[in-house]
């Protein structure tokens, strides 16, 4: 990953960005690769001479963009091990994961002492000489990313080579019928760059050398950068989707590809409906910061239920459902855990190796998440574990809500113990309307209707479930244990 820009350099491809990156503000937002191999080298250079060395941790905190994934490269370049913060986390939140992760320098645009290299000092160290790559084992950490940390403080995910690039990467970087990148595709993303998601595209998408590929370091710049380059695959958080307007700008889309959290199925709907293309695909993937993808599913504008996830990446990860008191196996159609075992399993997580045993059960890995595999084999997710609520589906109501009432924006249904469940909405709501649409679902509570802003989010958008039910009822206590967050 180091030299990966040098030796994609001689492709055709042009990256286009909403904003100049923050490493480089006069310089633009166009770029062919050599010029981001470049920026690689120069960006090595700084880390040397700021004082990084083989083996150290170089942690970057800053806002979001794609540079998040160059600053990566460029310690990797010279032996060290990135750890990529959001700066979208609390101030608290990141000085705990500083303090577990005891970084030789921090790279940040915030205020803060110690060992430090702040953006708006760059100049001082620019011109730096560039020391030559460094070599590392395929089974010696190469990268840190976090968890989104939807239940709490994230966990610090450590990947080998071999796990995030022999097993995961290297499977993207094919060009499999349909969802394979083309020579002539224009590649649009929307994501947070400091997650493991963006780094392992990173590592596939420049070997298949597409003509053009999009960065927005904020959905909003979509209407106008997507217009003036429309993508013919978008890739997106799934917070980003909820918030586009389907326009003019996703005209040319032939597949759309969604992670990190569950999609509602009119987001869905109208974006492939935005496309001109005659049958435009969806792929919604499912999968941990931990394992990767574990499994697929294509869509198309007639896809309804979409609490399928589809079955496990053939030959890659397997499933199974487990009683989560005994652990012992259930049949299919019934719900348990869902556990997971495949070789792209991260390493561990830095400063709580406790955590990481208590989800680790031999080769198999405790996702959290509970589920039913169907006679087909496909996977039904219900909800988090943490988020259990007896006898019903959170996730299954909020796709139905967000479905019958179109002016909802977003329904987040969270369970309070001896309670009945709180949905949660951001959009418009009126008493008629929402007896109508929930009048054959299970009991709820009045909605209590807020802004988009007053959602507490992680860094990818999700819904911080627990801190949002603290705010409403002075308690985070919910029916499940959370003894697997």
């Amino acid at each position: 990953m180091g030299t990966l820009f040098d030796e994609c350099a001689g492709s055709h491809t042009t990256v286009v960005l909403d904003r100049p990156f923050d490493i480089a503000p006069d310089g633009g937002t166009v770029y062919d690769v050599a010029g981001l191999a470049a920026l690689v080298r120069e960006a090595s250079g700084w880390l040397h001479a700021a004082g990084v060395r083989r083996g150290d941790h170089v942690a970057v905190v800053k806002a979001n963009h794609y540079d998040y994934d160059l600053l990566a490269c460029a310690a990797i370049r010279i032996g060290a091990v990135p750890a990529l913060i959001s700066g979208d986390l609390p101030d608290d939140t990141v000085e705990l994961l500083l303090k577990r992760l005891d970084p030789a320098l921090v790279v940040t645009d915030r205020p803060r002492s110690g060992r430090v290299l702040r953006l708006d000092d760059l100049d001082s160290i620019r011109g730096s000489a560039v020391p030559p790559p460094v070599q590392r084992h395929e089974d010696d950490p190469l990268v840190v990313n976090h968890t989104s940390g939807t239940t709490g403080t994230p966990k610090l995910v450590v990947h080998t080579t071999t796990t995030i690039v022999h097993r995961l990467a290297r499977f993207e970087a094919v060009r499999w019928p349909v969802i394979g990148v083309r020579r002539d595709d224009v590649l649009g993303n929307a994501s947070s760059y400091a997650h493991g998601r963006t780094f392992c595209w990173t590592a596939s998408v420049f070997c298949l050398a597409p003509r053009e590929i999009v960065l927005l370091s904020t959905p909003s710049s979509a209407p106008a950068v997507f217009g003036e380059h429309p993508p013919t695959v978008v890739e997106a958080l799934p917070s980003a989707y909820v918030r586009w307007t389907p326009g003019p700008e996703f005209r040319d889309v032939r597949l759309f590809i969604s992670t990190y959290d569950a999609m509602h199925p009119p987001v869905v709907r109208n974006l492939l409906h935005a496309s001109r293309r005659k049958r435009p695909l969806w792929m919604q993937g499912w999968g941990q910061t931990e394992t990767g993808p574990l499994t697929f599913r294509f869509l198309t504008r007639k896809s309804g239920d979409l609490r399928d996830l589809g079955r496990p990446v053939p030959g890659r990860t397997r499933l199974r459902v487990v009683d989560p008191v005994t652990f012992a196996p259930v049949p299919r159609g019934e719900t348990g855990l869902v556990l997971a075992r495949t070789k792209a399993r991260c390493a561990g997580y830095v400063g709580e190796r406790e955590r990481w045993e208590a989800k680790r059960n031999g080769e198999w890995w405790n996702t959290g998440d509970l589920g039913r595999i169907t006679r087909g084999g496909a996977v039904m997710l219900l909800d988090r574990e943490v988020d259990t609520v007896p006898g019903l589906s959170c996730l299954e109501i909020e796709d139905a809500v967000e479905d019958r009432l179109p002016s909802v924006v977003e329904c987040v249904v969270l369970g309070v113990p001896g309670e009945l469940p709180i949905p949660v909405v951001v959009g418009e709501v009126d008493e008629a309307g929402w007896r109508a649409a929930t009048a054959d679902l299970p009991p709820l509570a009045p909605p209590r209707v807020l802004r988009w802003e007053e959602i507490p989010r992680t860094g990818t958008g999700k819904v911080r479930r627990q801190e949002l039910l603290t705010r409403l009822v002075g308690s985070a206590e919910t029916y499940g244990t959370g003894r697997w967050t």
